[in-house]
């Protein structure tokens, strides 16, 4: 079987919501923010994802492990389709099958969690205020100190699901999303960070329940990625409610 694109959005969606949890960045994608920097493929039921609005270009193709070897299937017929660099998150189990053309650089074992267990979300302490774009001087000088490296777009303030907490006037902790659709009722948790000064104090736990607390309003289904290795940041997000979904490798792809 050959892969084939897909420009169907609702034909994506409805193969994305088989498991709408593993699949919240990508039903994410179908809206109109981000739609246009996507590219689709599908094989059978598994679906890949090239977006190409983030600097280099991002492959994501995930599947639970009972699909793996279509998916295996599907990432081998892109092999001559991909670009030359991109980063890559792909699901445990066929992260190998670009080791085949390219050479591939592993960033570690991530787990995608997500939000199952909302009373254990209402017993925990809630803190912070929205930022909006006023606050974007504020968000960068706090990523530039807390969160080198990051992937944010400031277009993401936009969606108002962004909220931090400040200590005498300064930004210390932030909560955002990576992606927002009312109209998927999706949503996945990204840019979470916490001064060095201020951690160890619960602000960035309490931050993070705010956002959630927001969000449930209007997503049936909030996730996120977190490193396999971070085990205070897993127990953090446990702790909240979130239990592990799925696990995929983060691939650097390319010379």
């Amino acid at each position: 079987m050959i892969p084939v694109s897909v420009h169907d959005r609702a034909e994506l969606a409805a193969l994305l919501r088989r498991d709408p949890a593993l699949h919240a960045y990508e039903l994410g994608d179908l809206d109109d923010f981000f739609w246009p920097w996507t590219n689709w493929y599908r094989l059978g039921d598994s679906v890949a994802l090239v977006y190409h609005g983030a600097g280099l270009p991002t492959l994501l193709a995930f599947d639970g492990p009972e699909h793996v070897g279509t998916l295996r299937e599907l990432l081998d017929g892109l092999l001559v389709l991909l670009p030359r660099r991109f980063h890559a998150h792909i699901a445990e189990g066929a992260e190998d099958v670009l080791g085949s053309r390219f050479d591939v650089a592993s960033n570690g074992l991530h787990l995608k969690m997500a939000l199952t267990d909302h009373d254990r979300l209402l017993r925990q302490e809630a803190r912070g205020e929205q930022l909006t774009r006023a606050d974007l001087p504020d968000l960068l000088a706090l990523y530039e100190t807390a969160y080198p490296g990051n992937w944010f777009d400031p277009r993401m303030l936009d969606t108002g699901q962004y909220v931090g907490v400040r200590d005498k006037g300064e930004l210390v902790a932030v909560a955002g999303v990576h992606v927002w659709s009312p109209e998927q009722r999706i949503a996945a948790l990204g840019n979470v960070t916490t001064h060095p000064r201020a951690r160890g104090r619960g602000i960035g736990k309490a931050v993070v329940a705010e956002l959630c607390r927001r969000l449930v309003g209007t997503a049936d289904h909030v996730a996120l990625n977190v490193k396999a290795a971070n085990p205070a940041a897993v127990a953090l997000y446990t702790a909240l409610g979130f239990e592990t979904v799925g696990r995929y490798h983060e691939l650097s792809v390319g010379g």
